[in-house]
């Protein structure tokens, strides 16, 4: 076993003495503990002490705790950027962002996701530019809500229909006497409609999704034709026409959802980490937290533990599954032995 310590020297004497740094003095099954019950289980570092210390006789202070956060941090910093990387590199990309309050002020974290790998990053301000930096050569289908800054990125998107859906039927409950906001919102929901029945039977399909790009054109080419005289319905109408090429990119394309319920789910996990990390955090530490919470929700979509990996020592994700599948093969591949009578004729 190999140990690198600090060296350290006297100002006085000149002497000089060497020390173990401290998260260096635990083994890494123990260190994976720490950081699965601080991400995974979202328990204060204080807490992570206390029961280290009420479970194994560990002395073990909350600064001991950040440090091996640190140190996992810096261990796992490739295996974050090489899960952005393959994020971008992919046909489809799920975006949100959400607010974190940092020393008091307002700062942002987004989450980029496909269907097996989530990605944070940390964004002094909700400016598009973060998002643009990252997907940089992106050339896939960017799923995303209603944010006007998604607009400056270059590439094929789909906005969420239930964001959508959603901010009609509330305007139709505050204006209930509001026909042209019913009707708009009645035929929406029946373009709508068949499209999710068959997304629901067949997949995302573009195979079977093609067929209501006519029920698209009609949808549009009767909105045109109307004149609203209130503003909510003349507001929606402006709507849908601006985003004419964002809301039905599904309809061309297999594998792109028609909403972004991946990406909010992403989110939420993020939301449920940040009332540990309190507004006393610093960016630095909310960037720490980002780079392992990306790599544990990782690990969840792709079915495998984040104790587990965290323990085996492994670096890579793919490593670690492809090790994993092969270990779970060997133990479903039949094992031929010679069977024995477990009573045997006695020997004469």
């Amino acid at each position: 076993m190999r140990l690198n310590f600090n060296r350290y020297q006297c100002r006085n004497c000149k002497n000089g003495y060497n020390e173990l740094p401290r998260q260096e003095q635990f083994g890494t099954h123990l260190k994976a503990y720490v950081i699965y019950q601080v991400i995974e289980l979202r328990v204060s570092q204080h807490a992570v002490g206390r029961n280290l210390g009420a479970l194994f006789g560990l002395q073990m202070s909350a600064t001991s705790v950040n440090c091996i956060k640190i140190s996992a941090t810096k261990k796992y910093e490739a295996t974050y950027r090489s899960i952005l990387q393959r994020i971008v590199e992919g046909p489809l990309v799920h975006v949100d962002e959400t607010r974190v309050m940092v020393k008091g002020e307002a700062h942002y974290v987004w989450v980029f996701t496909n269907l097996e790998e989530v990605a944070y990053v940390y964004s002094n301000s909700r400016d598009a530019s973060t998002a643009r930096e990252v997907l940089t050569g992106f050339k896939g289908v960017l799923v995303s809500d209603f944010y006007a800054g998604y607009d400056s990125i270059d590439c094929a998107q789909q906005r969420c229909l239930i964001h959508l859906l959603r901010d009609i039927n509330q305007d139709v409950l505050k204006e209930p006497f509001n026909v042209e906001l019913e009707e708009l919102a009645h035929d929406f929901a029946r373009l709508l409609r068949p499209m999710v029945a068959t997304v629901d039977r067949f997949g995302l399909k573009s195979y079977h999704l093609r067929k209501y790009k006519l029920a698209v054109r009609r949808f549009y080419h009767a909105l045109s034709r109307r004149g609203y005289k209130t503003d909510v319905a003349t507001g929606y109408k402006k709507r849908f026409e601006k985003n004419r090429d964002k809301l039905f990119t599904f309809l061309n394309h297999d594998g792109v959802p028609w909403n972004n319920n991946n990406a909010e789910h992403a989110i939420k996990a993020f939301a449920r980490l940040r009332s540990m990390i309190g507004a006393n955090g610093t960016p630095k530490g909310v960037r720490e937290y980002l780079v392992l919470l990306s790599i544990s929700e990782t690990c969840k979509y792709k079915g495998m533990s984040f104790l587990d990996f965290l323990g085996s020592g492994e670096i890579c994700i793919e490593a670690f599954a492809a090790a994993r599948d092969r270990k779970r093969k060997r133990g479903a591949e039949p094992v031929n032995r010679r069977r024995v009578n477990p009573f045997p004729t006695p020997i004469e």
